[in-house]
């Protein structure tokens, strides 16, 4: 954690790092902006950058004032500047990074599908005329295929196989 006096040391280098928009840049931002078809946040980004840009301004607005009108904390306007400056270029600022890795790894693998699906291609157990999802599922827990599966995920590997069990 860091404490104060880094964080304000922090807060002063970024005010010191003032934004200096090209007009190729503006026009991108303030197109993306204008245009409602981007997600909400990413617009609010872009019309904070548009009003920290000193290009051509004596007035611009400071950066408590630029976090209270826009309805964000101080720290945020400071991370919009830090991205700013930190962006290759002006696409890379206005769109997110996509996620390298899902958050929760798939449990189910190819290796797990295809044991699956042989099972539910082969003869049911004795007593029983026909495969279920859940006869499934339980049967790929006791063969040691998976630690735990449900039977909707076993119903959706099925459907995405187009494998029909009756």
């Amino acid at each position: 954690m860091y404490n104060r006096y880094i964080l304000k040391e922090r807060y002063i280098k970024m005010a010191m790092r003032p934004v200096y928009l090209t007009e190729e840049e503006r026009k991108a931002v303030e197109r993306f902006a204008r245009n409602g078809t981007h997600n909400a946040h990413l617009i609010n980004r872009a019309n904070i950058l548009l009003v920290l840009d000193r290009t051509g301004k004596k007035d611009h607005m400071r950066i408590k004032r630029t976090a209270e009108t826009y309805g964000v904390s101080r720290q945020t306007v400071y991370n919009i500047i830090e991205d700013y400056h930190n962006a290759k270029d002006i696409k890379e600022f206005l769109s997110r990074k996509p996620r390298e890795t899902p958050p929760v790894p798939a449990k189910v693998t190819g290796e797990v599908e295809a044991h699956i699906i042989a099972l539910a291609c082969s003869e049911p157990p004795e007593g029983y005329a026909r495969w279920t999802v859940r006869l499934l599922a339980e049967k790929a827990v006791e063969l040691d295929f998976i630690d735990s599966i449900s039977a909707m995920t076993v119903q959706r590997l099925l459907k995405k196989r187009n494998i029909s069990l009756i």
